[in-house]
């Protein structure tokens, strides 16, 4: 029999959990077990699949932006309007009158390729441009004849010097399809080398959320989480980017702001076509625990000798009972020891 003992009060937050000891007033019925009161208030034992959820809010948008910058000097001579879907093979703007086109690839372009380069860069071109349906080269990191004569092919069909050299500055590898999202070099503006164009994103409906650096835990890659729209409709989204930003300071006397920004992606497409931009709330779950035996976090007391335990009833009798605690969230605790199952009464300490 567990001789002393005094009311615990536990803070949740996060998942996790801190505890300070409340004197009981009288602990002479504690230190003799046969004089212990029953307890006034009780609750049972239940086993449930127990969360530790948050809710954050979040923007409904189409996730990542990004930036096409003018790799030459030049003028402006055509732009798309922001809000335009590109594939593959669409000029994105014009510099000089010159294209750049939209090809699809993980790498940026960083260098003229020609005759002689070598480098996923190159496997990069190569596969774009059997996709366009260009052939008489193999599909490899080799820029040889062969794929200068299909390079050759596209520009002319571009309308451009068949040189087969392609220039730095005359492509962009995006993810894929890409959608405009707001101009910043009108036509007939003069540009210097690596100015910005445009802002682009992809053209799938993502909902983008900044946490605090204190909870990235939340933040798991391919986590499921749930989306409610404005229309108080809810749908289900998975984690797909975690990027650490950087916000800037809003004035000299403060520091600048590190966010965990999570891109969170939405399958079910057509439920959120109303809105280009929304303010959202995203539920995420830290923590999950299934068929686990918990009480109320109010049930927990704190031996003297160290750790939790609960007050076990039967109704005419009670006991203290050690507990190990798993993980806390609205305003349960998981808990496991002997004589602990599910039904079991305990009392919850005034």
């Amino acid at each position: 029999m567990r001789k002393a003992l005094t009311a615990v009060v536990v803070l949740a937050a996060g998942g996790a959990a801190s505890a300070f000891l409340v004197s009981r007033g009288d602990t002479s019925q504690a230190t003799n077990p046969s004089a212990q009161a029953l307890p006034v208030n009780t609750t049972k034992v239940t086993q449930q699949t127990l969360k530790d959820t948050e809710t954050q809010d979040g923007q409904l948008g189409f996730g990542t932006t990004s930036s096409a910058v003018s790799r030459v000097a030049g003028t402006v001579t055509a732009v798309p309007d922001s809000g335009r879907e590109l594939v593959r093979g669409n000029t994105i703007y014009s510099i000089d009158n010159k294209p750049t086109i939209l090809l699809y690839g993980a790498l940026p372009a960083y260098r003229r390729l020609s005759i002689g380069a070598e480098g996923n860069d190159v496997l990069q071109l190569e596969q774009n441009l059997k996709a366009m349906g260009y052939t008489g080269f193999t599909v490899d990191d080799e820029y040889t004849d062969a794929t200068a004569a299909a390079v050759e092919e596209w520009q002319d069909d571009l309308g451009l010097d068949e040189t087969g050299v392609v220039e730095l500055g005359s492509v962009l590898f995006a993810p894929g399809h890409i959608r405009v999202d707001s101009v910043q070099g009108q036509e007939g503006t003069p540009l210097g080398p690596n100015q910005p164009v445009l802002n682009y994103t992809g053209t799938t409906r993502a909902v983008t959320v900044q946490l605090d650096a204190a909870d990235q835990r939340l933040a798991t890659l391919n986590a499921a989480v749930t989306v409610a729209l404005p229309d108080g409709k809810t749908v289900p989204g998975r984690i797909e980017k975690v990027s650490t930003v950087i916000i800037p300071a809003e004035s000299p006397d403060k520091d600048p702001e590190t966010k965990v920004e999570v891109i969170v992606a939405i399958a079910n497409q057509k439920a959120v076509a109303s809105w280009s931009s929304a303010a959202t709330d995203v539920t995420f779950t830290a923590s999950e625990r299934k068929n686990v035996l918990t009480v109320p976090v109010a049930a927990l007391v704190a031996l003297r000798e160290g750790g939790f335990g609960v007050e076990v009833t039967d109704g005419t009798t009670s006991r203290y009972v050690p507990v190990k605690t798993g993980l806390f969230a609205s305003g349960q605790v998981e808990v496991s020891g002997a004589g602990i199952k599910a039904g079991t009464t305990v009392g919850i300490p005034k």
